[in-house]
């Protein structure tokens, strides 16, 4: 890459200028045009971007959390403008799925210059009369409810660890209700559950696979929906993602996810959902507040990274 012109997206509350700066002039020499957008409480990224693919830059890198990237991905969806990322937050979905060094801010950046672009898909989620995107998972109850229930203070110490201190809570503030949706434009049907995970990709914290058919490029995406009532339910779904879907998986390369009657997974294109009381929602780590109905569709290689 030569010559390339490169926009820069950073959040000030997640790594300090000087720093940053010091890191782009290691890693970007002088044949770099590169310029600075900074973040606000207000606008997480996306008019930056916006700005950055209006001055023609090839490349826009987004430092920051989890909420950055997302923004940045979203304005910057069916361009051919790259995205690159420089994970500086707890969860780093995005990044994790995709391999992104997360220690240093250099290793980061040097990803960006020399690896080749692909195309990923990017989901969208329609609620409340918005559309927002996620390059990540999006949905309700257990995933949701953590991110209620984890301490703020105890995040910012703690790290992802955090969320561990939150599961048993969320476990308890999570209920069952009833659901009705319809896949890919077919006939609504109903179902019950207390959980629902629609995913681009399926990794989270600590390696923890949620969605083992996810794949980021194949046009498709991937739901669990979890209606385990009771310890010995809890205790067949966590089964379920421990040995049949991650370490038998992993030895018989099987090719599709097991589901169980509590714990159920499927492809889809679309998705419509309709709640019988509304939930608390999270858009690719980001709780967003509670939701009655939402749709969700796929755009098949929407997003170029680097």
């Amino acid at each position: 890459m030569t010559h390339a012109r490169i926009g820069i997206v950073w959040n000030p509350s997640k790594v300090e200028k000087a720093v940053l700066q010091d890191a782009v002039s290691a890693v970007f020499d002088d044949q770099y045009d590169i310029r600075w957008w900074e973040t606000t409480p207000e606008d997480p990224g996306r008019g930056m971007a916006r700005e950055a693919l209006e001055d023609r830059r090839e490349i826009v890198i987004a430092v920051g959390g989890d909420g950055t990237v997302r923004a940045v991905a979203e304005s910057l969806a069916g361009s051919e403008t790259a995205l690159g990322i420089v994970p500086q937050g707890t969860g780093n979905l995005l990044a994790r799925n995709l391999q992104i060094p997360l220690n240093t801010v250099t290793a980061a950046l040097t990803r960006v210059r020399d690896s080749d672009p692909q195309r990923i898909d990017l989901g969208w989620v329609s609620y409340d009369g918005t559309e927002h995107a996620f390059a990540v998972m999006v949905g309700f109850g257990i995933d949701a409810q953590m991110l209620v229930e984890t301490d703020d203070d105890l995040k910012s110490k703690a790290g992802w660890l955090a969320y561990v201190e939150a599961m048993g809570r969320a476990l308890a503030g999570t209920e069952m209700t009833e659901i009705t949706l319809a896949i890919d434009g077919e006939k609504a049907v109903a179902a019950r559950g207390h959980t629902m995970l629609i995913g681009n990709c399926g990794m989270i914290q600590g390696g923890i696979r949620l969605l083992p058919d996810a794949v980021i490029d194949d046009g498709k995406l991937d739901v669990l929906m979890i209606s385990a009532d009771g310890v010995l339910q809890w205790l067949d779904t966590l089964r379920s993602f421990v040995w049949d879907n991650g370490i038998r998986r992993f030895f018989a390369a099987d090719d599709e996810a097991v589901s169980t009657d509590s714990a159920r997974h499927l492809p889809v294109e679309t998705l419509s959902v309709q709640l019988a009381t509304p939930l608390m929602f999270e858009i690719d780590g980001e709780e967003i507040g509670e939701v009655e109905s939402f749709d969700v569709r796929v755009q098949p290689g929407a997003l170029l990274v680097r």
